[in-house]
């Protein structure tokens, strides 16, 4: 008679993205039967950053000049910020979490080159999380990677395989946050983990959020809503994903460093340099096509079957307009909301941090060398009592 083990625990997964718009906490139940997971979300919630300490991040990430010291006080408000999202959600049941895994947020990504290692720096130390909540913290998961010779980037598949998976169909995850990125995920990805790969596949919400604050003086497009009014500039569009990232083949990673505010002021001054000068709205509808059209291109270029289901989640999930452009673009694929499929998409990559945090304290593998291209399966994370 075989011995069926069930590990239940309780975590906090935090994550806050490229875009900087606040702190993701997911609040899950990850429940272990012999190595196979399945999560319970018990509460979601995104807790905005202090309007001077998002200023700050966004300046750092922008590359301004600080001082060591200024750097050190900066990583030390973030982790008390995630502390006080970890406290916050932690309200939402009446149990004490076993466990945080807290992602940080990057503030620097440099992708390996040739020979040369990469480098990658997440602020808010997992030190302080673990004193300010008294509860372990797992933190620091990408240094790992890095150090194996990979991207540290993306992380999230993991994920998508351990829930994502299916016996017969070929899946996409499309996460569209900051920056966009996908898991690929051919049937019974748990048993063929060498087929999987993901990479970052475009500028994601970056460019159309600073666009809106920048022309309409809102956070973002809501639901797509101003795009919708504008004609986008496919002439523009077909340039732009000319460029060097959208060419070179997976594995590969991207950020802030290159879809920076002058990366848009660059696009912004070709949108107006046009024979026929560009409405606010049409650029805007440039913007997001632009958008959609880097994450079709990275399906045609460097996908050995083309999927029959896209599961989308992140923030660019909740853009209508947005989605809408990729059902017509990754014809015959059917494009849902991972949420269609029993995983939030709004939670998804904090959940994946509570689920990175537990087989880290597990010691199982956490990254999937076939996707950051690192030389080895390794141990992520950095665990703090």
């Amino acid at each position: 008679m075989t011995h069926q083990t069930t590990d239940k625990i309780l975590a906090i997964g935090l994550m806050s993205g490229t875009s900087v718009d606040g702190i993701d906490a997911a609040l899950v139940e990850i429940c272990d039967r012999q190595g196979i997971l399945t999560t319970n979300l018990i509460a979601g919630h995104t807790y905005e950053y202090d309007a001077d300490l998002r200023k700050e991040i966004l300046a750092v990430c922008a590359g301004e000049p600080r001082s060591l010291q200024q750097i050190c006080e900066l990583d030390d408000r973030i982790a008390e910020s995630f502390a006080k999202a970890a406290l916050a959600i932690r309200e939402k049941s009446d149990r004490q979490p076993d466990l945080i895994g807290s992602h940080g947020q990057t503030v620097f990504h440099r992708p390996p080159t040739g020979q040369k290692m990469g480098y990658t720096v997440q602020l808010g130390r997992g030190a302080v999380i673990a004193e300010l909540t008294e509860i372990k913290t797992v933190s620091d998961f990408r240094v790992a990677d890095i150090e194996a010779g990979g991207h540290a980037a993306p992380l999230v598949p993991m994920l998508d395989i351990l829930l994502l998976s299916h016996p017969e169909k070929y899946r996409v995850c499309q996460n569209i946050g900051g920056i966009s990125n996908l898991t690929y995920l051919p049937p019974k990805a748990l048993e063929n983990q060498e087929k999987v790969f993901g990479f970052d596949n475009g500028s994601g919400n970056v460019l159309m959020d600073m666009a809106a604050q920048k022309l309409f003086g809102v956070p973002f497009d809501n639901d797509g809503a101003i795009a919708r009014q504008g004609e986008p500039n496919l002439e523009l569009i077909n340039n732009w994903l000319e460029q060097e990232f959208f060419l070179i083949p997976p594995p590969k990673s991207t950020g802030r460093e290159l879809f920076s505010p002058a990366y848009l002021e660059q696009c912004l001054s070709e949108c107006k340099n046009l024979n026929q000068s560009l409405s606010d709205y049409d650029i805007l509808a440039t913007l997001t096509e632009f958008t959609a059209r880097a994450i079709a291109q990275s399906y045609h270029d460097f996908l050995p079957v083309f999927p029959e289901e896209v599961l989308v989640g992140g923030g660019g999930g909740r853009n209508g307009y947005l989605m809408e452009r990729l059902q017509d673009l990754l014809k015959p694929a059917i494009v849902k909301r991972t949420d269609d499929f029993g995983l939030s998409g709004d939670s998804k990559e904090a959940i994946a941090f509570a689920v990175l945090g537990y087989l880290r304290i597990k010691e199982r593998y956490g990254n999937l060398p076939s996707v950051t291209g690192a030389k080895r399966s390794v141990l992520l994370g950095k665990i703090y009592q």
